[in-house]
């Protein structure tokens, strides 16, 4: 079985429960996901299966959009209410929503983020949720990631604990940590602040009502209907474009060989090449000629 399956995650578990769950489902070893999802975050997690392990990093690459929210007031150790509370502060009124929506207007476009302690990132070849855990900080790397839009949905003010919710949504590149893009924008009003809720609804092109739960796709099986459910590889490519190749140039790209750019009906940097309406490789063009930048399948 090859292609890609746009799974459901359910909160509580991890990324990779769900890959080994999908392992003894799927009966096959050669599976992968295309971001990973904390565990207390649920929505989209593409999966991809035998070839289309072989596109994960073209899925990656797609943008991401989450629906979440923040309470401003406190602070824990992880940036989510997993964690330990290490800091609160009052918020004396409410943020009107105009001042949260500005500051978070001022957080687009290209920013730089610190990773969290507790994340996957790994540093000296240890992750540094494993430092966090021991009890050790670390310098941690910076990134620059994208945050195409952030917008307000709706905000709420507790007079009793002296805390403010703020709904929101984002899409933004992939290596964005929410978390603490959501930690930034409290901090940023002048407060502490913790996300409290995630969910992603877009990932690799798909959005959440494209997904199945791991029930879903065990019923698919059982039913041996999973073939009409599985995208193919090729929708990760579908932005790239495509040049159907001949007998003649299929049995040369089945070998890896380079095209002149006058072989193929595109004269773009980037090209999938398909033969009988199958993606077959994905070729590059360097030095004057197309040379494969990805072997998909020979056969």
């Amino acid at each position: 079985m090859d292609g890609i399956i746009p799974l459901y995650k359910e909160r509580g578990m991890t990324s990779f429960d769900c890959v080994s769950r999908l392992r003894r489902i799927l009966h096959t070893k050669k599976i992968g996901h295309s971001g990973t999802l904390d565990p207390n975050v649920d929505g989209v997690l593409p999966i991809c299966v035998g070839n289309g392990t072989k596109v994960v990093e073209y899925l990656m690459n797609s943008g991401k959009e989450y629906v979440g929210e923040v309470l401003i007031g406190q602070a824990t150790t992880t940036e989510d209410l997993d964690g330990e509370l290490v800091e609160t502060k009052t918020v004396p009124q409410a943020i009107p929503a105009a001042q949260i929506q500005a500051v978070m207007d001022q957080m687009t476009g290209q920013i730089t983020q610190i990773p969290p302690m507790y994340s996957a990132v790994k540093v000296k070849g240890k992750r540094l949720y494993e430092y966090a855990r021991a009890g050790e900080t670390v310098e941690r790397p910076q990134r620059q990631v994208t945050i195409s839009s952030f917008r307000l949905i709706s905000t709420d003010y507790d007079e009793s604990s002296q805390t403010q919710r703020a709904r929101f949504v984002v899409a933004c590149s992939k290596g964005t940590y929410v978390r603490t893009l959501a930690v930034d924008l409290a901090k940023q009003l002048g407060y502490p602040g913790v996300m409290s809720q995630l969910t992603r609804k877009k990932s690799g092109g798909f959005e959440i009502d494209q997904t199945l739960s791991l029930a879903d796709v065990q019923d698919m099986v059982s039913e041996e209907m999973m073939g009409r459910y599985i995208y193919p590889v090729d929708y990760a490519l579908k932005d790239l474009p495509h040049h159907e190749l001949s007998a003649d140039q299929w049995s040369g790209v089945q070998n890896g060989v380079w095209l002149k750019a006058n072989e193929l009906s595109t004269d773009a940097k980037r090209v999938v090449l398909t033969y009988r309406d199958d993606a077959k490789a994905i070729y590059q063009y360097r030095d004057q000629v197309y040379k494969p930048e990805k072997m998909i399948s020979t056969k």
